[in-house]
């Protein structure tokens, strides 16, 4: 395929420079909103939905979307545009059941929920699980950012004297330093409001960037007759070609890829969760689901399109063998003049680098909440106050983030051998997510999953899927749909569906002999030598699962059945689960539940109004506020409610606010007392007005 080099003139790098100092300079100057972990991770739950939306189109459509979609746009045509689609069939589950259970249940991390769920052996899998995908989806964010970069560099440079070449993974590595910079410093905060203004400016550059190529083809009909017929169908062909057609990309981009990315992107959840509240949030994911998403496809995939209809004009313009990963860059600097090829790059790097901080970001707080945390747990660890807790887990939280982004940067190595991005990304959903996502999906809507059914799923699937990617023609061939294996990738696509089946099918197989497994393990526990039974199956167990994994044995195509057979009964064994008091609050059929645990108290639904409101300075120490007697009625408020009080000013998008309990009334209207801690951390301004409005 053809490459490039030395695309774009000096005033280009001028704009991309200054875009990167402002960005730079955007976050770090929003990290001195960040004062403890909370604000770091989540932003202090307090923004509102069109500040969430944005945040949200900068990461979903930054996710290597410019590339990998211009690239399919190139190859096929519209069809490339339901790929981005997929999460029109998934987002009510979202909405309507994780959403509110991970906000009510205040779980800071997926591997929280894990372990409230079922057990600590379940959030340690998961831990280990999600940060393998988290620092995966680092990698290919990475690569993205370096085969966007690539085609505007030299091959090589002079410095002192010495020529150095420009490699991907050098470039990677220059973009990993700039990347890590402000989301060290700045946190959820600061890429919330970075999002914000790279939200912004990659729609408008990618809609300019389709005015001006279908006006450079010489308009819109003579943009349309050039493309081929196959390349205007809406949707890929059934079952064929093996690299892209309809039943494949369901499989692996819309169940692994979308129900991953909603589900268990610590990232993408990490803002929802710095909503102010759950209504918030649905009105984020509705608005981004129903007029965003559309926009966006054709944002994404408009360059490939152009790309097509251009070949056809003059394939001395663009070449036909042009490399897929960088018709994006090529089109652009084609149709652009200089200094607006600047700026439309500058807007891939920014969608590309919205996804990467928020990733770093999020595995971050994996990291603090489910590793760091447990283990100052088990060293005992103790704090004079909790400031210095918060200081102590904020510094931590910036050094992994450091940590994280040179995992990142490591893992690129996994995925660069793959021709095309969209590959390697389609390749890394189908190997890393099914596990997770099963367990995840079951967990919140089937009640009966239990501990020795998420383990197994995690164990047992993951033996099978490997057992899969080993002998594609024995266990993934009858799921194909009639597509033909392409030796290089075998079944890249099935193997997505091949994963799910088999993880589903563990999942439901343990939990539905949930019975025979306890009176297995009640027998055992009979025996007077039940400690060392269990040893020596705990022991096999291990030995089996290691060679299934590594694959030295000729008998491991029975390991898996010792597998599926054994872990459930150790798990039943060793562990004691209560169905009613597990499971409440944590599925779709216990949210009012939830509500309960999350004020603490019977939920006031009363209908209200917000209320205008002066604060004073009080000098109790409770986390209350209080207003007097004619507000909370105004409110529908009660002593013991919850509250979110934030600046009157709402293009601050809940910048400056807080959440906290009434307390006892007053006879004061118009007023409200805070302690000098509720005013230092919602960040209030001396005389400005502030709006309380009863939660939930």
């Amino acid at each position: 395929m053809e490459t490039f080099h030395n695309i774009g003139t000096s005033t280009d790098w001028i704009v991309m420079v200054i875009y990167f100092l402002a960005i730079m300079s955007f976050g770090t100057y929003f990290g001195r909103y960040t004062k403890d972990t909370s604000d770091f991770f989540f932003g202090g739950r307090r923004f509102s939905w069109w500040l969430i939306t944005m945040s949200i189109v900068a990461t979903g459509v930054g996710s290597h979307s410019f590339v990998k979609y211009s690239a399919k746009g190139f190859e096929h045509g519209f069809s490339s545009s339901m790929t981005y689609l997929n999460d029109w069939f998934f987002v009510p589950f979202f909405m309507f059941g994780w959403l509110p259970i991970i906000v009510y249940s205040k779980v800071r991390s997926i591997p929280e929920y894990f372990e409230k769920r079922f057990n600590p052996s379940a959030r340690f899998l998961a831990t280990i699980l999600l940060l393998f995908y988290m620092i995966g989806y680092i990698g290919i964010g990475f690569l993205t950012l370096g085969k966007a970069v690539i085609p505007m560099l030299p091959e090589s440079f002079q410095i002192f004297g010495s020529i150095v070449d420009i490699t991907l993974m050098r470039a990677i590595i220059v973009i990993a330093i700039i990347t890590g910079i402000y989301i060290t410093f700045g946190g959820q905060t600061a890429v919330i409001f970075t999002d914000l203004l790279q939200g912004f400016i990659l729609l408008f550059a990618g809609f300019l960037l389709f005015i001006l190529g279908i006006t450079y083809v010489g308009g819109g009909q003579e943009f349309w007759d050039l493309l081929p017929l196959t390349w205007k169908l809406p949707l890929a062909d059934f079952n064929e070609p093996s690299s892209f057609n309809f039943v494949g990309i369901f499989w692996q981009d819309a169940v692994a890829g979308s129900v991953g990315f909603l589900f268990m992107n610590q990232g993408l959840l990490m803002r929802f969760m710095a909503c102010k509240s759950v209504n918030e949030g649905r009105k984020a994911a509705t608005i981004n689901i129903l007029f965003v998403l559309p926009l966006s496809a054709i944002v994404v995939g408009n360059a490939g399109w152009l790309g097509k209809a251009m070949s056809v004009m003059d394939p001395g313009i663009v070449s036909p063998n042009t490399s897929p990963d960088e018709i994006f860059v090529v089109v652009a600097s084609i149709v652009t003049s200089p200094g607006i090829f600047g700026f439309i790059m500058a807007a891939l790097t920014a969608a590309l680098m919205s996804t990467v901080d928020t990733l770093i970001n999020a595995t971050a707080a994996i990291f603090v909440n489910d590793v760091y945390r447990p283990i100052m747990k088990y060293l005992k660890k103790k704090y004079d106050n909790n400031k210095q807790k918060d200081k102590q887990e904020l510094f931590a939280a910036r050094i992994t983030s450091i940590a994280i982004t040179a995992a990142g940067v490591l893992s690129v190595l996994a995925f660069i051998q793959f021709p095309t991005v969209y590959e390697a990304h389609g390749y890394f959903h189908s190997t890393l997510t099914p596990p997770l996502v099963v367990a995840i999906f079951m967990g919140v809507f089937w009640k009966r999953f239990t501990p020795a059914g998420v383990i197994t799923t995690f164990l047992g699937g993951v033996v099978l899927m490997i057992l899969g990617a080993r002998f594609p023609e024995v266990f993934i061939s009858p799921f194909d749909h009639g597509i033909e294996m392409n030796p290089d990738r075998p079944y890249s696509y099935i193997r997505a569906f091949y994963n799910l089946i088999v993880c589903v099918g563990v999942g439901v197989f343990v939990t539905v002999t949930t019975v025979i497994q306890k009176n297995i393990a009640s027998t055992i526990k009979s025996n007077k030598n039940s400690k060392s039974i269990m040893w020596v199956l705990s022991v096999f167990t291990g030995v089996v699962y290691l060679l299934a994994i590594l694959g030295f044995s000729s008998l491991q195509f029975i390991f898996p059945v010792f597998i599926i057979v054994l872990v459930p009964i150790i798990v039943t064994y060793y562990s004691d689960y209560d169905e009613e008091s597990s499971t409440k609050g944590l599925t779709v059929y216990s949210i009012n539940e939830a509500k309960l645990a999350f004020k603490g108290s019977k939920v006031n639904e009363k209908l209200g109004e917000t209320v205008e409101v002066n604060f004073f300075v009080s000098d109790h120490e409770q986390d209350e506020v209080m207003f007097s007697k004619n507000d909370l009625l105004k409110l529908g408020a009660e002593v013991g409610d919850l509250v979110y009080l934030s600046d009157k000013r709402k293009w601050l998008g809940g910048l400056k606010s807080i959440h906290s309990k009434i307390g006892k009334p007053h006879n004061e209207d118009g007023k409200v007392y805070l302690s000098e801690d509720q005013i230092d951390h919602g960040l209030f301004d001396k005389g400005k007005m502030l709006i309380a409005e009863k939660e939930m």
